[in-house]
């Protein structure tokens, strides 16, 4: 009893050397809005884990599968979490006793012995040793409970990584079946025209038509025909990126749909603080404060007593010894506690605490960012409805602007002039109708990866728990 008082007294002089534990920063808070900025269609549903399937499209689902398997970002990031697991366990045996066997022996001869008469003998020992870190005041479990804290936030940065992979899949495989769409739309136009200067031709050539009708017909198919190497190379360059992603040379990617047939999900929007408990990246931010948080709690318990236990017992043996072989053992302990260290166990905390503080505003920073993706987001796929929406209604005038204008032309009732005018404000109209419906699958896309992409961290972490 005495010598525990005498231990738990000495502790607490060298804790009182390492002075007050430094609270978190008052600045690195955050508090969840109540609702979002941009009216949402907010419910009980929730968005599926493997949501690139509510798209409908069976060339994207296997695509994005394969990316899951194949993606060397996705490969790394599993490293990673084998090498964060096996820190973990690293820690965890630390706080396990540590058994150790040797042995050793070999035949020496003396030639001047005490006696002036040569000896020579075999000699050797086998001796089993443990020792045993009791670990009074928590530094082997503080560094335990950091590593197991990392251990969760590579695990949460791999599902961030997979979740990022999946979204750049899906927005690549939507450019891809933008620019089929938008050079399905350029060839059409460049056979109208080229049909209109073939004809244009035949009226210059019998006298009904003029030489500069007939040079702006030419002109006019050259201009189109100068948009197919633009669109090519685009899907030449889209076409090698996504074979990146999917773990591929770079090739062709077959897509059988055209961009018109897929639909729009709809996509169920979550209230801000359950999306705090939805991303991933949040998780892993809020895993290494708590990482942080647990080294510095280890950084002070360095300021405390190590006591260790040691035994040791085993066989020394001799050729010169009649009652050889002799057992031999031994046990006991040792304290080990610092007294002047040059401000080394100073210099070590203050590190922790700045990394603890770090890590704390990394986390509010993280955190400010999804929210700000969000209502990004959420007002992404508004604007862009109501956008697309005016360009439907916009083509729509202009298919019939350009049907009258040809007619009118065709009856001498308007120039050709007209009819390119009208030509020219549809395929521009097309296009951008095209393109305003990629913009809203990308949106669909981004809204989902910022509302965490269907991720639960109770289903998702439990093999980095169980590890």
């Amino acid at each position: 009893m005495i010598r525990r008082r005498f231990i738990v007294l000495i502790g607490a002089a060298l804790a009182g050397c390492a002075g007050p534990r430094r609270p978190a920063p008052a600045g690195s808070g955050v508090q969840a809005p109540q609702a979002w900025r941009t009216p949402t269609n907010a419910g009980t549903s929730t968005l599926r884990l493997d949501w690139w399937k509510s798209f409908g499209d069976a060339t994207l689902n296997a695509l994005v599968d394969e990316a899951m398997s194949h993606n060397d970002d996705i490969a790394l990031a599993a490293v990673n979490v084998e090498e964060a697991r096996a820190q973990l366990a690293y820690a965890q045996a630390q706080r396990m006793p540590n058994v150790q066997f040797g042995a050793d022996g070999g035949r020496e001869r003396n030639v001047n012995p005490g006696f002036g008469v040569p000896e020579e003998q075999a000699a050797g020992e086998a001796l089993i040793q443990a020792s045993y870190d009791l670990d009074l005041f928590g530094r082997l479990k503080a560094s335990s409970a950091a590593a197991r804290a990392s251990l969760l936030a590579t695990e949460d940065a791999r599902q961030t990584v997979r979740l990022g992979v999946a979204a750049t899949v899906a927005t690549s495989y939507f450019t891809l079946l933008s620019l089929d769409a938008q050079l399905a739309i350029v060839r059409q136009t460049l056979q109208v025209r080229r049909d209109e200067l073939h004809i244009e031709q035949h009226r210059f050539d019998a006298g009904y038509s003029t030489a500069l009708d007939l040079t702006r017909a030419q002109a006019e198919v050259e201009s189109t025909v100068q948009r197919l190497p633009g669109l090519e190379l685009g899907m030449a360059r889209a076409e090698d990126s996504l074979s990146l992603l999917l773990g591929r040379v770079p090739g062709a990617v077959a897509r059988p749909r055209r961009f018109e047939q897929l639909t729009l999900p709809e996509i169920p929007v979550a209230l801000p603080s359950v999306v705090l408990r939805s991303r991933p990246d949040i998780a892993a931010a809020e895993a290494r404060l708590a990482a942080t948080d647990h080294t510095l709690d280890a950084a002070r318990a360095a300021f405390l007593p190590d006591i260790r236990l040691s035994a040791m017992g085993g066989f020394v043996g001799s050729t010169l010894v009649d009652a050889s072989p002799v057992s031999v053992w031994s046990i006991g302990g040792s304290i080990l506690a610092p007294l002047l260290d040059a401000g080394r166990l100073r210099s070590q905390e203050d590190v922790a605490t700045a990394r603890r503080d770090e890590a704390a505003f990394a986390y509010r920073k993280t955190v400010m960012q999804a929210f700000r993706e969000v209502e990004d987001n959420l007002a992404a796929t508004a604007k862009y409805r109501e956008q697309y929406e005016s360009l439907s209604r916009t083509r729509d005038i202009l298919q019939r602007a350009f049907s009258l204008a040809s007619s009118r032309y065709r009856e001498g009732y308007a120039t050709y002039l007209d009819q390119l005018d009208a030509q020219r404000n549809l395929l521009s109209a097309e296009l951008s109708l095209v393109q305003s419906r990629q913009d809203r699958f990308d949106a669909a896309v981004s809204l989902i990866q910022a509302l965490g992409g269907g991720w639960a961290p109770d289903t998702q972490r439990q093999a980095a728990r169980d590890g």
